[in-house]
């Protein structure tokens, strides 16, 4: 039986705000999200885009370009990836 709906996948912590406005989060797992992929925080809400993957392979970061205004208080959090089924 398939589960209809979208599903969340931990992405990662929020480590800063860039200069450009965007939060850079340090991925967790091996899965590289698509760009334009929903985030949201463990309320559901949701915080933002992905926007570009950075850094090296082996450990990459995810920039995500907010739709909130409150992103300074995101810093430390973890974000989630809303998947689709």
């Amino acid at each position: 039986m398939r589960r209809l709906g979208a599903g969340l996948r931990r992405l990662g912590k929020v480590l800063h705000l860039s200069k450009s406005g965007n939060l850079i989060l340090r991925l967790e797992g091996s899965q590289i999200p698509q760009t334009d992929k929903a985030v949201c925080d463990y309320k559901l809400q949701k915080i933002g885009l992905v926007n570009n993957i950075l850094g090296p392979v082996k450990g990459p970061y995810v920039s995500v370009r907010p739709l909130t205004d409150s992103v300074r208080a995101l810093t430390g959090r973890v974000l989630y990836l809303v998947e689709e089924d």
